[in-house]
């Protein structure tokens, strides 16, 4: 049985909860859906449409819920996908942005549902607050002028010192 995270961030859809888990599921390693429940006769949406799909990620229980149009996404919630390597972070970049995802700034980027990411490799950070605050410095310049990390051209950044 799976145990029950004491914080568990709940997306909120108006139709595409079990369409986006199961995208999201498909998309990274270490991935399942764990239970789905469905509105039932008299609700405010069709029965048997899902009502909620929980799902979890390396680890991290999510739920997604087919609560109506009213709410939309946007930046000001977003998931880290804080990544291995260089290679890891451009397979998930690319796959979370596929059929009509888009990027964005500096790692960022939106699903075709609307639902933010941020996707780098774990080495962006340790060049972010390296102790020599110049070579921090350029580090932060090279990334913000980027969308997908390139963990080596910040690299190259920050060592032009």
């Amino acid at each position: 049985m799976t145990r029950l995270n004491k914080i568990t961030p709940c997306l909120w859809f108006d139709t595409q909860a079990e369409e986006a888990a199961n995208f999201y599921v498909g998309v990274f390693d270490d991935a399942r859906v764990l239970n789905v429940t469905r509105y039932g006769p008299g609700a405010h949406r069709p029965a048997d449409m899902v009502l909620t799909i929980d799902f979890e990620i390396q680890g991290q229980q999510i739920t997604a819920l087919n609560g109506g149009p009213e709410f939309t996404f946007s930046e000001a919630f977003s998931l880290q996908v804080t990544c291995d390597d260089q290679e890891e972070s451009d397979r998930y970049w690319y796959a979370l942005q596929a059929d009509g995802g888009q990027e964005g700034q500096c790692g960022w980027l939106k699903d075709r549902y609307g639902f933010s990411w941020q996707v780098f490799p774990h080495e962006l950070n340790g060049l972010l607050t390296d102790p020599d605050p110049e070579r921090a410095q350029r580090a932060m310049q090279a990334m913000l002028k980027m969308r997908r990390i390139d963990l080596a051209e910040v690299r190259r950044a920050a060592d032009q010192g």
